[in-house]
């Protein structure tokens, strides 16, 4: 059996400039989707896949992520003495959830950079990333199923997704063969190649990268070993690359439905879905919007 993953990194250091000036003085991951901030739904996502041990990447400007997180005093006091117990319940159970570190990414050196920030905390272990820009909606978690892979297979998993072939350049894709598992041949692959960003022309399919991963303490000796490319940064899939000559690694077309929650137009989609999935106000908010003039 693979050691178990204990830990979940997620790098929270960006500028979050697509979101400005929203993010001048708070960071994008505390904007909140109806009620509750982009990163929270991440760190739900792990705690629904068995993972408690929590590593945030931080940066300059982001102490309200580490304030979310940790207990409020003066809040929960305010909230026991006005009787207020269902929001006291909600603000007790963000900071019991999960036992989280705190890493500092000084400079913005890429992905690869902020993961290779974790190593001491990681140590010699598997792990799990999670980019809280993508929210996945999922009856099993997408975290789950690529723990299921990773358990099966014994080696680094990718979540993946078909996206539209003129989208392909925003994103790192896949160059792989697909795997039969569990009865099915087009939800496993095992990976020849990564290619970050490419030209539709240039781009060995339509299968994207997605901001969840499963790796082995291995990538950390490949994230050290690269050089760093445009800019200075270290990016996480030039590590993979490198890691792929000498051992596997897959990837899975996970099930369920992912939100941009780091682009405006994808951060808009996911509030009105998840607001419409709401037994509170699912209802009076699907009759507002039916009453728009479009």
């Amino acid at each position: 059996m693979p050691a178990k993953v204990r830990k979940a990194v997620f790098p929270a250091a960006g500028l979050g400039t697509r979101f400005l000036p929203a993010t001048k003085a708070q960071p994008k991951e505390m904007l909140p989707i109806v009620d509750k901030p982009i990163i929270q739904y991440g760190v739900e996502e792990a705690i629904h896949s068995g993972i408690q041990n929590i590593i945030i990447v931080t940066g300059r400007g982001k102490t309200a992520i580490e304030d979310h997180f940790d207990v409020s005093f003066e809040l929960e006091y305010l909230l026991e003495t006005r009787k207020k117990k269902d929001l006291l319940a909600i603000v007790r159970n963000i900071s019991d959830m999960i036992d989280v570190s705190y890493v500092r990414q000084r400079e913005q050196l890429g992905l690869g950079h902020a993961v290779l920030r974790t190593k001491e905390l990681v140590g010699d272990e598997p792990f799990a990333v999670v980019l809280a820009d993508d929210v996945i909606e999922a009856e099993t978690p997408c975290l789950r199923q690529l723990l299921d892979i990773y358990s099966f297979f014994s080696a680094p998993v990718l979540a993946v997704m078909e996206v539209p072939p003129e989208s392909i350049s925003s994103y790192g894709c896949i160059d792989a063969e697909p795997v039969t598992h569990n009865g099915h041949n087009d939800r496993v692959y095992r990976i020849r190649d990564l290619v970050e960003k490419p030209k539709q022309k240039d781009a060995p399919s339509n299968l994207a990268i997605i901001g969840r991963y499963v790796l082995t303490p291995e990538i950390f000796g490949s994230l050290q070993a690269i050089d760093p490319g445009s800019g200075g940064e270290i990016q996480l899939t030039d590590a993979l690359r490198h890691l792929l000559r000498s051992r596997p690694i897959y990837a899975y077309r996970f099930e369920g439905t992912r939100y941009d929650a780091g682009d405006k137009l994808g951060f808009l989609k996911a509030t009105v879905e998840f607001a419409l999935r709401r037994h509170d106000l699912g209802g009076p908010f699907r009759e507002y919007l039916k009453s728009l003039t479009l």
